[in-house]
Protein backbone atom coordinates (compact mmCIF):
# COMPACT_ATOMS: atom_id res chain seq x y z
CA UNK A 1 0.00 0.00 0.00
CA UNK A 2 1.46 2.81 -0.83
CA UNK A 3 2.64 5.94 2.23
CA UNK A 4 2.15 9.18 2.36
CA UNK A 5 5.19 10.72 1.80
CA UNK A 6 7.22 14.28 1.46
CA UNK A 7 6.04 14.18 -2.57
CA UNK A 8 2.54 13.52 -1.50
CA UNK A 9 2.83 16.52 0.46
CA UNK A 10 4.45 18.79 -1.74
CA UNK A 11 1.75 18.09 -4.29
CA UNK A 12 -1.14 19.52 -2.26
CA UNK A 13 -1.80 22.73 -3.80
CA UNK A 14 -4.57 23.56 -1.70
CA UNK A 15 -6.19 22.04 1.35
CA UNK A 16 -9.70 22.44 1.56
CA UNK A 17 -11.33 22.18 4.86
CA UNK A 18 -14.81 20.77 5.52
CA UNK A 19 -16.89 22.75 8.22
CA UNK A 20 -19.70 20.59 9.68
CA UNK A 21 -20.60 17.08 8.12
CA UNK A 22 -21.29 14.56 10.69
CA UNK A 23 -24.47 14.54 12.30
CA UNK A 24 -23.08 13.17 16.21
CA UNK A 25 -21.42 16.72 15.48
CA UNK A 26 -23.98 18.91 14.28
CA UNK A 27 -26.45 17.54 17.29
CA UNK A 28 -23.43 18.20 19.27
CA UNK A 29 -22.82 21.87 18.26
CA UNK A 30 -26.88 22.24 17.93
CA UNK A 31 -26.66 23.49 14.43
CA UNK A 32 -27.48 21.81 11.14
CA UNK A 33 -26.56 23.28 7.93
CA UNK A 34 -28.27 23.00 4.84
CA UNK A 35 -25.09 23.21 2.50
CA UNK A 36 -21.78 22.41 3.24
CA UNK A 37 -19.45 25.48 4.28
CA UNK A 38 -15.20 25.48 3.81
CA UNK A 39 -12.19 27.34 4.85
CA UNK A 40 -8.67 26.72 3.56
CA UNK A 41 -5.58 25.63 5.13
CA UNK A 42 -2.13 26.00 4.09
CA UNK A 43 -0.06 23.63 2.30
CA UNK A 44 2.73 24.55 4.94
CA UNK A 45 0.60 22.81 7.49
CA UNK A 46 0.64 19.79 6.96
CA UNK A 47 2.57 16.68 8.28
CA UNK A 48 3.71 13.09 8.35
CA UNK A 49 2.84 10.76 10.63
CA UNK A 50 5.05 10.61 13.73
CA UNK A 51 5.90 14.37 13.60
CA UNK A 52 5.30 16.67 16.53
CA UNK A 53 3.08 19.78 16.76
CA UNK A 54 3.56 22.40 18.91
CA UNK A 55 0.56 23.84 21.39
CA UNK A 56 1.75 27.77 20.52
CA UNK A 57 3.24 29.83 23.99
CA UNK A 58 0.84 31.00 25.56
CA UNK A 59 -1.92 29.09 23.93
CA UNK A 60 -4.61 27.21 26.26
CA UNK A 61 -6.86 25.30 23.91
CA UNK A 62 -5.09 23.32 20.89
CA UNK A 63 -8.36 21.71 19.50
CA UNK A 64 -8.15 17.80 17.42
CA UNK A 65 -10.45 16.72 15.30
CA UNK A 66 -9.91 13.14 13.38
CA UNK A 67 -10.94 13.36 9.88
CA UNK A 68 -10.75 11.50 6.54
CA UNK A 69 -8.82 13.33 4.11
CA UNK A 70 -9.45 12.69 0.47
CA UNK A 71 -6.69 13.38 -2.22
CA UNK A 72 -7.53 14.77 -5.78
CA UNK A 73 -6.19 12.27 -8.39
CA UNK A 74 -7.05 14.56 -11.50
CA UNK A 75 -7.99 17.71 -11.94
CA UNK A 76 -11.65 18.65 -11.30
CA UNK A 77 -13.98 21.75 -12.61
CA UNK A 78 -17.57 21.70 -12.98
CA UNK A 79 -17.80 18.46 -12.10
CA UNK A 80 -21.58 16.49 -11.10
CA UNK A 81 -21.89 14.62 -8.30
CA UNK A 82 -22.05 10.98 -10.28
CA UNK A 83 -18.83 12.03 -11.76
CA UNK A 84 -17.08 13.37 -8.50
CA UNK A 85 -15.31 10.22 -6.92
CA UNK A 86 -13.54 9.28 -10.39
CA UNK A 87 -11.67 12.47 -9.33
CA UNK A 88 -10.36 11.11 -6.12
CA UNK A 89 -7.30 9.11 -6.07
CA UNK A 90 -7.19 7.95 -2.41
CA UNK A 91 -8.73 8.59 1.25
CA UNK A 92 -6.34 8.54 4.25
CA UNK A 93 -6.03 9.79 7.89
CA UNK A 94 -6.26 12.82 8.79
CA UNK A 95 -5.99 15.61 11.86
CA UNK A 96 -7.13 19.23 11.90
CA UNK A 97 -5.39 20.63 14.43
CA UNK A 98 -6.06 24.08 15.86
CA UNK A 99 -5.76 26.70 18.77
CA UNK A 100 -9.29 27.85 19.64
CA UNK A 101 -7.26 30.31 21.39
CA UNK A 102 -6.72 32.41 18.02
CA UNK A 103 -10.44 31.92 16.46
CA UNK A 104 -11.48 35.26 17.00
CA UNK A 105 -8.63 37.14 15.03
CA UNK A 106 -9.59 35.86 11.50
CA UNK A 107 -13.37 36.44 11.66
CA UNK A 108 -13.75 33.05 10.49
CA UNK A 109 -11.44 31.93 8.33
CA UNK A 110 -9.13 30.02 10.63
CA UNK A 111 -6.33 30.90 9.04
CA UNK A 112 -4.36 31.58 12.21
CA UNK A 113 -5.77 29.39 14.32
CA UNK A 114 -6.10 26.22 12.26
CA UNK A 115 -3.07 27.52 9.61
CA UNK A 116 0.19 26.86 11.69
CA UNK A 117 2.77 24.86 11.11
CA UNK A 118 2.46 21.00 11.01
CA UNK A 119 -1.70 21.37 11.81
CA UNK A 120 -2.62 18.85 9.33
CA UNK A 121 -0.74 16.02 10.28
CA UNK A 122 -2.11 13.19 6.69
CA UNK A 123 -1.30 9.25 6.40
CA UNK A 124 0.66 7.16 7.00
CA UNK A 125 -0.94 5.04 3.95
CA UNK A 126 -3.31 5.68 0.87
CA UNK A 127 -6.43 3.57 0.68
CA UNK A 128 -6.84 3.66 -3.47
CA UNK A 129 -10.26 5.27 -3.63
CA UNK A 130 -11.39 2.55 -6.13
CA UNK A 131 -11.07 -0.12 -3.45
CA UNK A 132 -13.96 1.80 -1.14
CA UNK A 133 -17.31 2.40 -1.43
CA UNK A 134 -16.81 6.12 0.21
CA UNK A 135 -19.97 5.91 2.50
CA UNK A 136 -18.51 2.37 4.42
CA UNK A 137 -15.72 3.89 5.42
CA UNK A 138 -14.68 4.01 9.30
CA UNK A 139 -13.13 6.50 11.16
CA UNK A 140 -11.14 6.27 14.64
CA UNK A 141 -9.58 8.87 17.31
CA UNK A 142 -7.30 7.91 20.07
CA UNK A 143 -6.57 10.50 22.78
CA UNK A 144 -3.39 9.01 24.85
CA UNK A 145 -4.47 5.27 23.98
CA UNK A 146 -8.30 5.89 24.76
CA UNK A 147 -10.65 5.76 21.79
CA UNK A 148 -12.83 9.28 21.90
CA UNK A 149 -13.91 9.22 18.44
CA UNK A 150 -15.76 6.52 16.48
CA UNK A 151 -18.15 6.99 13.32
CA UNK A 152 -19.24 5.93 9.74
CA UNK A 153 -19.40 7.69 6.86
CA UNK A 154 -23.18 6.07 6.37
CA UNK A 155 -24.73 8.89 6.89
CA UNK A 156 -23.04 11.96 6.43
CA UNK A 157 -24.69 15.33 5.54
CA UNK A 158 -22.79 15.91 2.52
CA UNK A 159 -21.52 12.61 1.34
CA UNK A 160 -17.61 12.98 -0.42
CA UNK A 161 -19.23 12.94 -3.85
CA UNK A 162 -20.90 16.05 -3.28
CA UNK A 163 -18.08 18.24 -1.58
CA UNK A 164 -15.78 17.56 -4.92
CA UNK A 165 -18.57 18.27 -6.96
CA UNK A 166 -19.85 21.47 -4.84
CA UNK A 167 -16.07 22.22 -4.75
CA UNK A 168 -15.69 22.32 -8.55
CA UNK A 169 -18.71 24.71 -9.11
CA UNK A 170 -15.85 27.50 -8.62
CA UNK A 171 -12.53 26.66 -8.24
CA UNK A 172 -10.68 23.83 -9.97
CA UNK A 173 -9.54 20.82 -7.47
CA UNK A 174 -5.82 20.18 -8.84
CA UNK A 175 -4.00 16.91 -9.12
CA UNK A 176 -2.31 16.70 -4.78
CA UNK A 177 -5.13 18.99 -3.43
CA UNK A 178 -6.42 17.38 0.03
CA UNK A 179 -9.74 17.86 1.20
CA UNK A 180 -10.62 17.19 4.89
CA UNK A 181 -14.20 15.66 5.37
CA UNK A 182 -15.63 16.71 8.60
CA UNK A 183 -14.91 15.31 12.31
CA UNK A 184 -17.75 13.43 14.36
CA UNK A 185 -17.96 14.46 17.74
CA UNK A 186 -15.73 13.29 20.66
CA UNK A 187 -13.50 16.27 19.17
CA UNK A 188 -11.53 17.56 22.03
CA UNK A 189 -8.39 19.15 23.47
CA UNK A 190 -4.73 18.00 23.81
CA UNK A 191 -2.11 19.26 26.37
CA UNK A 192 1.80 18.99 26.05
CA UNK A 193 2.60 15.44 26.39
CA UNK A 194 -0.28 13.72 24.56
CA UNK A 195 -0.32 11.52 21.52
CA UNK A 196 -3.20 11.80 18.91
CA UNK A 197 -3.98 8.70 16.57
CA UNK A 198 -6.30 8.70 14.17
CA UNK A 199 -7.29 5.76 11.65
CA UNK A 200 -9.10 5.27 8.46
CA UNK A 201 -10.49 1.84 7.93
CA UNK A 202 -12.64 0.26 5.27
CA UNK A 203 -13.57 -3.18 5.20
CA UNK A 204 -9.74 -4.91 5.31
CA UNK A 205 -8.17 -1.85 4.30
CA UNK A 206 -6.28 0.42 6.72
CA UNK A 207 -4.25 3.75 6.53
CA UNK A 208 -2.60 2.43 9.55
CA UNK A 209 -2.59 5.28 12.64
CA UNK A 210 -1.60 8.97 12.13
CA UNK A 211 0.39 9.50 15.46
CA UNK A 212 0.90 12.94 16.52
CA UNK A 213 2.63 13.84 19.87
CA UNK A 214 2.25 17.28 21.24
CA UNK A 215 4.81 20.01 22.58
CA UNK A 216 4.95 22.91 24.28
CA UNK A 217 5.97 25.82 22.09
CA UNK A 218 8.79 28.20 23.91
CA UNK A 219 8.62 31.20 21.38
CA UNK A 220 5.86 33.99 22.55
CA UNK A 221 3.57 35.56 20.01
CA UNK A 222 5.15 39.04 18.92
CA UNK A 223 3.14 42.14 20.55
CA UNK A 224 2.65 43.71 16.85
CA UNK A 225 0.04 40.74 15.82
CA UNK A 226 -3.15 38.93 17.87
CA UNK A 227 -2.51 37.36 20.58
CA UNK A 228 -4.23 34.06 22.52
CA UNK A 229 -7.19 35.05 23.89
CA UNK A 230 -9.90 32.44 25.54
CA UNK A 231 -13.07 32.76 27.43
CA UNK A 232 -15.51 29.97 28.40
CA UNK A 233 -17.39 30.25 25.27
CA UNK A 234 -14.16 28.77 23.43
CA UNK A 235 -13.17 26.41 26.35
CA UNK A 236 -16.90 24.87 25.72
CA UNK A 237 -16.69 24.52 22.28
CA UNK A 238 -12.87 23.14 22.65
CA UNK A 239 -13.69 20.38 24.67
CA UNK A 240 -16.90 19.53 23.17
CA UNK A 241 -19.13 20.38 26.61
CA UNK A 242 -18.75 22.56 29.77
CA UNK A 243 -18.53 19.67 31.81
CA UNK A 244 -15.66 18.05 29.68
CA UNK A 245 -14.12 21.64 30.27
CA UNK A 246 -14.24 21.85 33.98
CA UNK A 247 -16.50 24.55 33.93
CA UNK A 248 -19.57 25.28 36.55
CA UNK A 249 -22.87 24.51 35.15
CA UNK A 250 -24.95 27.51 33.91
CA UNK A 251 -27.07 29.35 36.27
CA UNK A 252 -30.13 28.06 36.33
CA UNK A 253 -33.31 29.95 35.15
CA UNK A 254 -35.61 28.56 37.18
CA UNK A 255 -35.23 29.83 40.62
CA UNK A 256 -36.82 28.33 43.57
CA UNK A 257 -39.10 31.73 43.51
CA UNK A 258 -40.31 31.34 39.99
CA UNK A 259 -40.55 27.23 40.62
CA UNK A 260 -42.90 28.47 44.06
CA UNK A 261 -44.88 30.56 41.43
CA UNK A 262 -45.42 28.11 38.52
CA UNK A 263 -46.39 25.33 40.90
CA UNK A 264 -49.27 28.08 42.28
CA UNK A 265 -50.81 28.52 39.18
CA UNK A 266 -53.11 26.32 37.22
CA UNK A 267 -51.64 24.98 34.02
CA UNK A 268 -55.07 25.90 32.13
CA UNK A 269 -53.68 29.44 33.07
CA UNK A 270 -50.24 29.24 31.68
CA UNK A 271 -51.83 28.06 28.63
CA UNK A 272 -54.14 30.72 28.48
CA UNK A 273 -51.18 33.20 28.88
CA UNK A 274 -49.03 31.77 26.85
CA UNK A 275 -51.72 31.37 23.83
CA UNK A 276 -52.09 35.32 24.53
CA UNK A 277 -48.12 35.60 23.84
CA UNK A 278 -49.05 33.71 20.32
CA UNK A 279 -47.38 30.32 21.51
CA UNK A 280 -50.02 27.49 20.16
CA UNK A 281 -48.11 24.62 20.14
CA UNK A 282 -46.59 24.18 23.61
CA UNK A 283 -48.55 21.49 24.60
CA UNK A 284 -46.92 17.78 24.49
CA UNK A 285 -50.05 15.85 23.79
CA UNK A 286 -51.75 12.36 24.43
CA UNK A 287 -49.65 11.07 27.39
CA UNK A 288 -51.07 9.59 30.54
CA UNK A 289 -48.99 9.89 34.10
CA UNK A 290 -48.12 7.33 36.73
CA UNK A 291 -48.74 10.01 39.17
CA UNK A 292 -51.92 12.13 37.96
CA UNK A 293 -51.97 13.51 41.57
CA UNK A 294 -48.39 15.07 41.41
CA UNK A 295 -47.94 18.47 39.70
CA UNK A 296 -44.15 19.03 38.44
CA UNK A 297 -42.03 21.94 37.55
CA UNK A 298 -38.59 21.08 35.93
CA UNK A 299 -35.72 21.97 34.13
CA UNK A 300 -35.63 19.65 30.45
CA UNK A 301 -33.02 17.70 29.62
CA UNK A 302 -33.59 15.93 26.70
CA UNK A 303 -32.68 12.19 24.94
CA UNK A 304 -33.94 11.29 21.16
CA UNK A 305 -34.30 7.71 19.85
CA UNK A 306 -34.18 7.11 16.12
CA UNK A 307 -36.02 4.12 14.21
CA UNK A 308 -33.98 0.77 15.17
CA UNK A 309 -31.69 -0.56 11.76
CA UNK A 310 -29.91 -3.43 13.60
CA UNK A 311 -26.06 -2.54 12.54
CA UNK A 312 -26.30 0.83 13.66
CA UNK A 313 -28.31 -0.69 16.87
CA UNK A 314 -25.09 -2.70 17.39
CA UNK A 315 -22.67 0.05 17.17
CA UNK A 316 -25.44 3.01 19.29
CA UNK A 317 -27.70 0.68 21.69
CA UNK A 318 -25.13 -1.36 23.63
CA UNK A 319 -22.96 -0.15 26.74
CA UNK A 320 -23.40 3.05 27.98
CA UNK A 321 -25.44 4.18 25.60
CA UNK A 322 -26.84 7.53 25.09
CA UNK A 323 -30.14 6.39 27.21
CA UNK A 324 -27.81 5.33 30.15
CA UNK A 325 -26.02 8.68 29.71
CA UNK A 326 -29.17 10.41 29.99
CA UNK A 327 -30.36 8.82 32.75
CA UNK A 328 -27.27 8.96 34.98
CA UNK A 329 -26.27 12.50 34.24
CA UNK A 330 -29.98 14.06 35.33
CA UNK A 331 -29.58 16.20 38.13
CA UNK A 332 -31.86 17.22 41.01
CA UNK A 333 -35.05 19.25 39.49
CA UNK A 334 -34.59 18.26 36.21
CA UNK A 335 -37.22 16.70 34.02
CA UNK A 336 -36.02 13.88 31.59
CA UNK A 337 -37.86 14.13 27.87
CA UNK A 338 -37.90 11.99 25.73
CA UNK A 339 -38.60 12.01 21.72
CA UNK A 340 -39.77 8.67 20.44
CA UNK A 341 -41.84 9.68 17.24
CA UNK A 342 -44.73 8.39 19.55
CA UNK A 343 -44.08 4.99 19.16
CA UNK A 344 -45.90 2.71 21.19
CA UNK A 345 -44.95 -0.71 19.65
CA UNK A 346 -42.09 -0.85 22.56
CA UNK A 347 -40.67 1.01 25.80
CA UNK A 348 -38.16 3.60 26.25
CA UNK A 349 -38.01 3.61 29.93
CA UNK A 350 -38.22 0.69 32.32
CA UNK A 351 -37.67 0.19 36.38
CA UNK A 352 -34.52 0.27 36.63
CA UNK A 353 -33.10 3.28 35.10
CA UNK A 354 -36.35 5.01 35.96
CA UNK A 355 -35.02 4.33 39.49
CA UNK A 356 -31.95 5.72 39.04
CA UNK A 357 -33.54 8.75 37.76
CA UNK A 358 -35.72 9.30 40.93
CA UNK A 359 -32.46 8.59 42.79
CA UNK A 360 -30.48 11.12 41.34
CA UNK A 361 -33.44 13.61 41.79
CA UNK A 362 -35.13 14.03 38.59
CA UNK A 363 -38.36 15.58 39.27
CA UNK A 364 -40.10 13.33 36.09
CA UNK A 365 -39.45 11.48 32.64
CA UNK A 366 -41.48 12.01 29.99
CA UNK A 367 -41.31 10.06 26.97
CA UNK A 368 -44.24 9.92 23.90
CA UNK A 369 -43.28 6.08 23.60
CA UNK A 370 -43.61 2.96 25.89
CA UNK A 371 -42.98 2.42 29.46
CA UNK A 372 -42.07 -1.31 30.37
CA UNK A 373 -42.13 -2.73 34.02
CA UNK A 374 -45.05 -0.47 34.35
CA UNK A 375 -46.29 -1.61 37.69
CA UNK A 376 -42.48 -0.78 38.84
CA UNK A 377 -42.64 2.27 37.43
CA UNK A 378 -45.75 3.66 38.75
CA UNK A 379 -45.12 2.40 42.20
CA UNK A 380 -41.74 5.17 42.02
CA UNK A 381 -42.93 8.49 44.05
CA UNK A 382 -41.37 10.25 40.88
CA UNK A 383 -44.60 10.88 38.50
CA UNK A 384 -43.74 9.33 34.83
CA UNK A 385 -45.52 10.27 31.95
CA UNK A 386 -45.96 8.09 28.87
CA UNK A 387 -47.69 7.26 25.76
CA UNK A 388 -48.59 3.21 26.75
CA UNK A 389 -47.58 0.27 28.18
CA UNK A 390 -45.64 -2.16 26.74
CA UNK A 391 -42.96 -5.15 27.26
CA UNK A 392 -40.66 -4.84 25.02
CA UNK A 393 -37.02 -4.19 24.80
CA UNK A 394 -35.80 -1.12 23.80
CA UNK A 395 -33.80 -2.29 20.83
CA UNK A 396 -37.21 -3.66 19.19
CA UNK A 397 -37.87 -0.40 17.99
CA UNK A 398 -35.20 2.23 19.07
CA UNK A 399 -31.58 3.29 18.99
CA UNK A 400 -30.73 5.89 21.71
CA UNK A 401 -29.26 8.25 19.90
CA UNK A 402 -28.24 11.64 21.13
CA UNK A 403 -28.73 14.00 24.67
CA UNK A 404 -29.19 17.26 25.23
CA UNK A 405 -30.05 18.48 21.68
CA UNK A 406 -33.89 19.98 20.34
CA UNK A 407 -36.34 17.23 19.72
CA UNK A 408 -40.19 16.64 19.45
CA UNK A 409 -41.84 14.79 22.16
CA UNK A 410 -46.06 14.88 22.15
CA UNK A 411 -46.17 16.91 19.01
CA UNK A 412 -44.15 19.89 21.35
CA UNK A 413 -40.55 21.47 20.33
CA UNK A 414 -38.18 21.06 23.84
CA UNK A 415 -35.07 22.60 23.77
CA UNK A 416 -32.88 21.75 26.57
CA UNK A 417 -33.57 23.92 29.12
CA UNK A 418 -36.82 24.73 28.67
CA UNK A 419 -39.21 24.81 31.65
CA UNK A 420 -41.78 21.61 31.95
CA UNK A 421 -45.11 22.01 34.09
CA UNK A 422 -46.79 19.06 34.24
CA UNK A 423 -50.22 18.02 36.39
CA UNK A 424 -53.55 16.39 35.40
CA UNK A 425 -54.59 18.68 33.07
CA UNK A 426 -51.67 18.43 30.80
CA UNK A 427 -47.63 19.25 29.87
CA UNK A 428 -46.63 22.54 28.77
CA UNK A 429 -43.33 23.54 27.79
CA UNK A 430 -42.32 27.34 28.49
CA UNK A 431 -39.77 29.37 26.79
CA UNK A 432 -37.76 30.66 30.31
CA UNK A 433 -36.97 33.65 28.71
CA UNK A 434 -40.96 34.63 29.08
CA UNK A 435 -41.41 32.43 32.29
CA UNK A 436 -41.24 35.65 34.97
CA UNK A 437 -43.51 37.92 32.99
CA UNK A 438 -45.59 34.99 31.95
CA UNK A 439 -45.98 33.48 35.95
CA UNK A 440 -46.79 36.74 37.03
CA UNK A 441 -49.79 37.86 34.50
CA UNK A 442 -51.31 34.35 35.86
CA UNK A 443 -51.37 35.11 39.03
CA UNK A 444 -52.82 37.98 37.99
CA UNK A 445 -55.25 36.23 35.97
CA UNK A 446 -56.11 34.04 38.98
CA UNK A 447 -56.86 36.56 41.30
CA UNK A 448 -59.04 38.18 38.99
CA UNK A 449 -60.84 34.86 38.46
CA UNK A 450 -61.34 33.94 42.27
CA UNK A 451 -62.94 37.38 42.29
CA UNK A 452 -65.24 36.07 39.52
CA UNK A 453 -65.85 32.84 41.17
CA UNK A 454 -66.94 34.45 44.34
CA UNK A 455 -69.46 36.78 42.64
CA UNK A 456 -70.97 33.88 40.64
CA UNK A 457 -71.26 32.03 43.73
CA UNK A 458 -73.20 35.48 45.12
CA UNK A 459 -75.51 34.33 42.57
CA UNK A 460 -74.55 37.61 40.17
CA UNK A 461 -75.03 36.57 36.43
CA UNK A 462 -71.75 36.20 34.20
CA UNK A 463 -73.18 39.02 31.70
CA UNK A 464 -70.84 42.05 31.86
CA UNK A 465 -68.69 39.83 34.90
CA UNK A 466 -66.82 37.53 32.48
CA UNK A 467 -65.11 38.98 31.07
CA UNK A 468 -65.30 42.30 33.26
CA UNK A 469 -67.17 45.21 31.97
CA UNK A 470 -66.19 48.46 33.56
CA UNK A 471 -68.23 48.35 36.74
CA UNK A 472 -67.46 44.78 37.41
CA UNK A 473 -63.62 46.02 36.99
CA UNK A 474 -63.61 48.80 39.45
CA UNK A 475 -65.71 46.29 42.34
CA UNK A 476 -62.83 44.16 41.67
CA UNK A 477 -60.21 46.80 42.06
CA UNK A 478 -62.10 46.97 45.58
CA UNK A 479 -62.80 43.79 46.39
CA UNK A 480 -58.91 43.24 45.67
CA UNK A 481 -57.80 46.30 47.94
CA UNK A 482 -59.95 44.75 50.76
CA UNK A 483 -58.21 41.33 50.06
CA UNK A 484 -54.50 43.07 50.64
CA UNK A 485 -55.89 44.59 53.96
CA UNK A 486 -56.53 41.86 55.42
Amino acid sequence: MEQVNGDTLAAARKVIAVHINYPSRAAQRGRTPAQPSYFLKPSSSLSLTGSAVERPAGCELLGYEGEIALLIGKAARRVGIDDAWSHVAAVTASNDLGVYDLRYADKGSNLRSKGGDGFTPVGPALISADAVDPAQLRIRTWHNGQLVQDDTTEDLLFPFARLVADLSQLLTLEEGDIILTGTPAGASVAKPGDVLEVEVSAGGLTTGRLVTRVEEGTTPFADFGAGPKVDDVQREEAWGSREAAGLPAPASTLTPELKAKLESVATATLSSQMRKRGLNNVSIDGLQATRPDRRVVGLARTLRYVPNREDLFKTHGGGFNAQKKAIDSVNEGEILVMEARGEKGTGTVGDILALRAQVRGATAIITDGGVRDYTAVAGLDMPTYFANPHPAVLGRRHIPWDTDITIACGGATVQPGDIIVADSDGILVIPPAIAEELVDDCIAQEQEEAFIFEMVKQGNSVDGLYPMNAEWQARYEEWKAGEAND
